[in-house]
């Protein structure tokens, strides 16, 4: 059957040159995704660094300081200045606390978790005296790790 069709030369198939691509569109959506994703990054980060800071406490420069390590154990005890009437006061999870108070604190803190951190958010006006008292308590307590909160650059008011 084949014979029967006349075939004509050589078959002149045109070859279609491929389309030109279309231009890249700029997709915004995903770019608004990302840009949202970060903003919530970065405000939980901030808030939590908020939420760490304490009104009133000026704490102490310490240039060469090194960043602190997580601790899940950790006690905050804050120690606040005040000038007007000199008196320093120990607060912790905004509770006020004197000093001999601070051992059956932490003496059931140290019973819960031996290796439990006392971080020490002390005003820069806080006498040495005073200070030193809290740390004796705080070793008789039995807890051996204590950290210093500090700033690496004063802080402009």
């Amino acid at each position: 059957m084949s014979a029967d069709i006349p075939r004509r030369g050589k078959s002149h198939s045109k070859v279609r040159p491929p389309e030109p691509e279309a231009d890249p569109e700029f997709q915004i959506a995903p770019m608004i995704d990302i840009l949202l994703v970060l903003l919530v990054f970065f405000m939980s980060i901030s808030s939590t660094e908020v939420l760490q800071s304490v009104e009133g406490i000026n704490l102490p420069v310490a240039a060469d300081a090194k960043e602190a390590k997580s601790n899940p154990g950790q006690v905050i005890i804050n120690i606040s200045y005040n000038m007007i009437n000199n008196a320093t006061v120990i607060t912790i999870q905004d509770v006020n606390y004197n000093i001999p108070d601070l051992v059956p604190l932490l003496q059931a803190q140290v019973s819960r978790n031996p290796l439990v951190r006392v971080l020490v958010r002390a005003d820069r006006n806080v006498r040495y005296e005073f200070l030193r008292r809290v740390l004796e308590t705080v070793g008789q307590a039995g807890v051996g790790n204590v950290t210093f909160a500090v700033v690496d650059k004063e802080i402009p008011k």
